[in-house]
C-alpha cells in the first residue's frame, strides 16, 4: 500500500490526498509536523533528505517527494494525466507555474497569515506577496475566461494542483470576488467525484 507523510493543512499534502481519494487508491497517511521539527529527525530525513511533506513511500519501500512529482507519478496511466505529447506537457507547463508563480506568493501569504501574530515582522512581506499572487490570479482568470479547465480541456492533475492553494487563497489576504472565472472553475473542481475537503 501506498503511504503518505504529510501535513493536513498543507496544499501541496492535500494535492497528494486528493489526487489519491479521486484515483480510488489505498493509502496510509502518516501525519507529521515540521513546526514541531518533525522533518528535520534522522528517521524523515532518511525518506526525504531535503526535510519537507509530502513523501510518498511506494508499495517497493521507495520514497518519492515533491508533490507535482508525486502527482505525475500517480495519475500516469489515467484521464487525469493525458497521454498525448502536446496535451501532457500543457499539464505540466500550469504544473510548473503553480511551484514557480502561484504557490510562493498565495500559499505563503496563507502561511504567515495563518501562523504569525498581527505584529509579526514576516507581515512585511504581505504587500509583495499579495501583489505577485494577484498577478499569478489573473493569469488563471484569463485563460479560465475560455477554457473550462487549465489543461486539455478536461479536469487534469493542473487543476488538483493549483486547486489546493486557490480555493484557500482567501487565507492569506486574496480576495476572490474579483476573479468570477477562477471561481466557477473552483465550483468545477469541487464537484469532481470522489471530491475531498482540505482538512484546515
Amino acid at each position: 500500500m501506498l503511504t503518505v507523510y504529510g501535513m493536513s493543512d498543507s496544499g501541496n499534502c492535500y494535492k497528494v490526498k486528493l489526487t489519491l481519494e479521486q484515483l480510488g487508491l489505498p493509502y496510509r497517511w502518516i501525519e507529521v509536523d515540521p513546526v514541531k521539527g518533525e522533518t528535520a529527525s534522522a528517521a524523515f530525513l532518511a525518506k526525504n533528505p531535503n526535510g519537507k511533506v509530502p513523501t510518498l513511500e511506494l508499495e517497493n519501500g521507495e520514497f518519492l517527494p515533491e508533490s507535482n512529482a508525486i502527482l505525475n507519478y500517480l495519475a500516469d496511466g489515467t484521464p487525469l494525466l493525458p497521454g498525448q505529447r502536446l496535451e501532457r506537457a500543457r499539464v505540466l507547463q500550469w504544473m510548473f507555474f503553480e511551484q514557480y508563480s502561484h504557490e510562493p506568493y498565495v500559499a505563503v501569504a496563507r502561511s504567515i497569515m495563518r501562523h504569525t501574530s498581527p505584529d509579526s515582522p514576516e507581515r512585511s512581506q504581505l504587500p509583495r506577496l499579495h501583489s505577485r499572487g494577484r498577478r499569478a490570479l489573473g493569469v488563471m482568470e484569463q485563460h479560465l475566461e475560455r477554457e473550462p479547465f487549465l489543461a486539455a480541456g478536461r479536469y487534469t492533475v493542473a487543476d488538483i494542483a493549483l486547486y489546493a492553494y486557490t480555493h484557500c487563497a482567501a487565507d492569506g489576504g486574496f480576495d476572490l470576488g474579483k476573479y468570477p472565472a477562477l471561481r466557477a472553475w473552483l465550483d468545477r473542481v469541487a464537484s469532481q467525484p470522489r471530491h475531498v475537503p482540505l482538512q484546515a
